[in-house]
């Protein structure tokens, strides 16, 4: 047998065969939140998700075909900019407050509850939920109403094929989407920044257009939690807040629901909240855009596209005084 001896003799491991100690305490420590998390009753799959969300890792992927059909031509923002710049006031008011809280979001186990009026109420656990139809990318332009925007591939299949299932009566004239609202998962939930939980909807031929996105991925891989994992949805001609993040119930009503930014700020915030260059907002003008990651600070600002450049949906409002409907 070959043993190896250091040159000087004594049979000590040579350096490069010595574990080094941060690698050594790293593994400690690793196990010791493993110990942890079995004792919280959270799954190692759990805190594996966090950690790489934590450090920036790619989380799992999930496959999907193209729909180019739907799709922008555009380049799409960076993974980087879509994840850190973002807003979801359960985790903080600040953009960054997301990507650097949400890792406390637990999406397994997650269900979502769907009622109202419909035929068929039901609760689907996210898995059952993400087979429910084929996934498509779509690569479609999200525009906010503070005045900038970005171009992100999601990943999921329309929304009306979750309707289809559940047959809604006629009765079902809005569709409203209620968001997760946990003190212990949401810091931003402990404040009164809104009456929570966040509330949003959609009017039932609007929730039926094809390009209304049931979402559970972005680029070609699941949700990250600060763009509202498990499940959100993604309506790409209204303003952001209009996509509601982190679902975990769907009620099918008679009535045009409260939502959530409305009720806050009536005169600021429309029920409808289509993307509108005309109709500014009472603070700042909607006629201009700036699109994150593209440029300095004094690249020209895009112009902004009725309906995001959706002109599709136009159908839907026919007749409607949008300045009024805003």
């Amino acid at each position: 047998m070959l043993i190896k001896r250091n040159p000087n003799g004594i049979d000590l491991p040579f350096p490069s065969e010595i574990t080094p100690r941060e690698v050594v305490e790293g593994r400690r420590a690793f196990l010791a939140r493993a110990a942890a998390t079995a004792v919280a009753g959270t799954s190692l799959w759990e805190m594996l998700q966090r950690e790489a969300l934590a450090q920036g890792a790619p989380a799992q992927k999930l496959a999907a075909a193209r729909n180019a059909a739907l799709s922008t031509t555009e380049n799409p923002t960076s993974f980087q900019d879509a994840t850190h710049y973002n807003n979801f006031y359960e985790f903080g008011t600040d953009k960054s407050d997301p990507a650097e809280n949400a890792h406390t979001l637990r999406t397994r186990p997650w269900t979502v509850q769907i009622d109202g009026e419909v035929k068929k109420p039901v609760t689907l656990d996210i898995d059952r939920l993400v087979k429910l139809a084929p996934l498509e990318e779509r690569i479609y332009r999200l525009r906010c109403v503070e005045g900038w925007s970005m171009v992100i591939p999601w990943i999921g299949y329309s929304l009306s094929n979750l309707i289809k299932q559940v047959e809604p009566t006629g009765n079902a004239k809005y569709v409203q989407f209620i968001s997760l609202a946990d003190r212990a998962q949401m810091p931003g939930v402990r404040g009164r920044v809104i009456d929570w939980p966040y509330s949003e909807g959609l009017r039932m031929d609007e929730a039926m257009h094809p390009l209304a996105l049931l979402t559970v991925g972005m680029y070609g891989q699941v949700l990250a939690n600060q763009n509202g994992a498990p499940v959100r949805v993604i309506v790409p001609w209204k303003y952001g807040f209009k996509s509601a993040k982190s679902i975990v119930r769907i009620r099918f009503l008679r009535e045009q629901p409260k939502t959530s930014w409305n009720l806050l700020a009536p005169e600021e915030y429309g029920f409808y909240s289509n993307v509108n260059p005309n109709v500014d907002h009472p603070r700042w003008s909607q006629a201009t855009e700036r699109r994150i990651g593209e440029g300095g600070l004094f690249t020209p600002k895009r112009k902004t596209l009725m309906f995001n450049g959706y002109n599709d949906v136009a159908s839907l409002y026919t007749g409607m005084d949008l300045k009024k409907f805003f």
